[in-house]
């Protein structure tokens, strides 16, 4: 097994990979029938978005009791043997973090609520004054509890009241819990919006100009001292399962490539891994009926340029060199549409662009993060109304923006098709659907959110059975990536920054030179001087002398200046 650095991860998402006992709801023992499939994938981290006791106000990023696994998803000992089939299969396994809100329902918040001298009272934040926050599914950050005639935050929703980092009994009852995951044998943490922890003690209002910008609520004046106690108290005596470093991403929310090394510099001791959301689809609320415009090419290499440069180049803070740090990079997760249907083009060129994605992002810098369903080229599900979205970020949205003035639905409709989370959330598509075998795979009962309707075309089995499907390419594509040095340590470098349509960089290691050279355009271009090599693997599998629609090629060749 190789470290972190070298390992590719797959994220899932229980509610939706596969469902062992027919309730429409995937469960832990799914993913246990599933540990095969991912070995033969061939990646080496499985990322759990969370599996512990929620109301699921926000699917389990609400937690109302951090060492207790949700009855829908199984048991604890359902846990426990899927960890051992992971580690069975050399796979490590690391879960969700989820620490700068609990639920509402958590014992801690429902003590904290009973009274203002309670024990608990500080392990969330109160306050009778307020200021102009707002809340990342709407409306203002802060709520009024009529019981201690006091208002409480919350970042998210009400019922994910945020927690008082600055209480050393907290952080103290988290350290514990975080111990409580790791002697049982789980190989590190995913870090939910780990810039968050720390806030700003006195609470002032939104700067002028800058009224919701929710990035302000990141990067406190104590969250490095936080994670490094983190790191002091529990991180630094643990190590995976088979003896390497513990694995620890940070959702670095609100984290600029500037200060990402504050967070995961060699010799910081606070996190091994960040990844950030400057490609993130922008989903305030008023972006479901004024949408962003999505990314130009250019403005996405740019943008995978500056980590890079970034987490190649020490910095220092109070004359300390921090170290070069660590990223995970990735294009599709849980809280984004999915890739194929935002950067690809699924209808014309569902191949080809799948598996053009792909390899810019298995040939990049960073510890790469597929998200389930991806590796088969799973696209967005044509949503028709606001009933079938499940998640509480559209639902709310479409409270505060549409019920007000109905004149806004269609809009707000036709952009949640383009921005929704719910898009990444249907139900895994392990078979073709059909009128004697509903369920695409994933369950014998109705499954919780609707299933995307090109199941029947787009699915594991049919494509397990294709050599020339994206699953295959995905195959040969990590294949390649954990054979190859340079692809996992080598420097990064674009080599065609302005380029309209093609992306085209280098990674270099040991005078070995590969160029992954991809091009994002339904349109034939000529292969761009400079980029030569001998073809490693392409998703055309032969050489042309121009690029074809969404032909992606990894070349390899001597370095010299």
């Amino acid at each position: 097994m190789p470290d972190y650095k070298e390992s590719i991860i797959y994220q899932i998402y229980p509610r939706s990979f596969a469902d062992a006992d027919g309730d429409g709801v995937g469960d832990l023992r799914g993913i246990i029938g599933k540990l095969d499939y991912l070995a033969d994938l061939g990646i080496d981290i499985l990322w759990l978005s969370p599996i512990f006791q929620s109301p699921n106000a926000d699917n389990g990023y609400d937690i109302a009791d951090y060492e207790a696994i949700m009855p829908q998803f199984g048991t604890m000992a359902d846990f426990e043997e899927l960890l051992v089939g992971a580690h069975q299969r050399g796979l490590n396994l690391i879960l969700d973090l989820v620490v700068n809100h609990s639920s509402d329902e958590h014992r801690w918040f429902q003590e904290s609520r009973r009274s203002k001298d309670n024990p608990y009272r500080d392990y969330y934040i109160w306050r009778k004054e307020i200021n102009n926050w707002q809340s990342f599914f709407s409306g203002p950050a802060w709520k009024w509890d009529e019981q201690t005639g006091e208002y409480y935050l919350h970042l998210f929703a009400e019922k994910q009241p945020d927690l008082n980092w600055e209480n050393p009994r907290l952080r103290q009852e988290i350290y514990q819990m975080m111990r409580f995951w790791l002697d049982k044998g789980v190989d590190g943490f995913r870090m939910d919006v780990i810039p968050f922890l720390s806030k700003d003690p006195n609470f002032p209002d939104y700067p002028e100009g800058r009224f919701g910008d929710l990035t302000i609520h990141a990067n406190g004046p104590r969250i490095h001292e936080f994670l490094q106690e983190m790191y002091r108290e529990v991180l630094a005596h643990y190590t995976t399962h088979d003896g390497n470093r513990l694995i620890t991403i940070g959702e670095g929310f609100g984290v600029s490539a500037d200060e990402a090394n504050l967070y995961v510099g060699d010799n910081r001791h606070e996190l091994g891994m960040i990844y950030h959301f400057d490609h993130a689809v922008p989903r305030e609320e008023y972006r479901f009926i004024d949408p962003a415009p999505e990314f130009t090419l250019p403005q996405l290499k740019a943008i995978f340029s500056k980590w890079n440069t970034a987490l190649q180049t020490p910095v220092s803070e109070h004359g300390t060199d921090s170290g070069a740090g660590w990223q995970n990079v990735y294009f599709g997760n849980h809280d984004n549409p999915r890739v194929l249907s935002r950067f690809g083009d699924p209808d014309r060129f569902h191949y080809q662009s799948a598996t053009a994605l792909a390899t810019v992002l298995l040939t990049q810098r960073g510890t790469p993060g597929i998200y389930q369903g991806d590796e088969i080229g799973m696209t967005n599900c044509p949503f028709t109304n606001i009933d079938d979205y499940d998640d509480i970020q559209v639902r709310n949205a479409w409270q505060a923006l549409v019920a007000p003035n109905p004149s806004l639905a269609d809009t707000f409709l036709t952009t949640a098709n383009r921005i929704a989370r719910d898009h990444a959330r249907t139900p895994m598509q392990w078979t073709g659907d059909s009128p004697d075998r509903p369920g695409a795979g994933f369950t014998t009962g109705t499954p919780w959110l609707t299933i995307n309707p090109n199941t029947t075309a787009i699915n594991v089995a049919a494509q397990q059975a294709d050599n020339q499907s994206v699953l295959a390419y995905y195959k040969r594509l990590i294949h390649l990536r954990k054979q190859t040095s340079a692809l996992h340590h080598g420097t990064y470098r674009d080599l065609l920054p302005d380029h309209p349509t093609v992306w085209a960089f280098e990674r270099v290691l040991d005078k070995v030179r590969f160029i992954t050279v991809v091009n994002f355009s339904s349109e034939n271009v000529l292969v761009p001087v400079g980029v030569t090599g001998n073809l490693v693997l392409g998703n055309y599998g032969d050489e042309h002398s121009e690029l074809r629609a969404w032909e992606a090629r990894v070349l390899v060749g001597e370095y010299s200046l």
